[in-house]
């Protein structure tokens, strides 16, 4: 099933149960569903499952620069809303390699390109996003390449 009807269907299914913590954040995640639709001047109307994993992944970022924003301010309630939503728009990305596997990858990867300096980094980042894209957390990973390739 597609992914942007996994999370209709969730959102539906949580109106109905008039569950107040799930269904606003369902909502803001069909509206920016919707925002890309018309900003990408989509004729079809079903997005692919890759698009909608990067606008999900660009909400988490958001929430987490927020999350940072709310700490420095002490604001402990906007804060668990926003770790809470968090939650909420994990459940339809998949799931992440640990950093154990995510570090083994990037070996497997800079030893297959050859890459020996810092200047092979783009070689290496460029292999990883187009062939693990959605399972790697790339602000991780780009600490990780630079780290076997010093």
């Amino acid at each position: 099933m597609p992914l942007e009807k996994k999370i209709e269907e969730k959102l539906n299914e949580s109106l109905k149960n008039k569950d107040k913590t799930l269904y606003p954040t369902l909502r803001l995640i069909i509206s920016a569903i919707k925002d890309f639709k018309i900003a990408s001047k989509s004729k079809d109307q079903s997005l692919k499952d890759q698009d909608i994993i990067s606008i999900l992944k660009k909400m988490t970022k958001q929430r987490n620069d927020s999350c940072e924003a709310y700490k420095k301010a002490g604001r402990d309630d906007l804060l668990k809303k926003e770790k809470d939503e968090i939650a909420i728009i994990n459940n339809f990305l998949p799931k992440q390699m640990s950093e154990e596997e995510t570090k083994n990858l990037c070996k497997k990867v800079i030893s297959d390109l050859g890459a020996t300096s810092m200047k092979d980094m783009g070689k290496v980042i460029g292999e990883l996003k187009k062939n693990h894209g959605d399972v790697l957390d790339f602000s991780k990973v780009s600490n990780l390449v630079k780290d076997i390739l010093k």
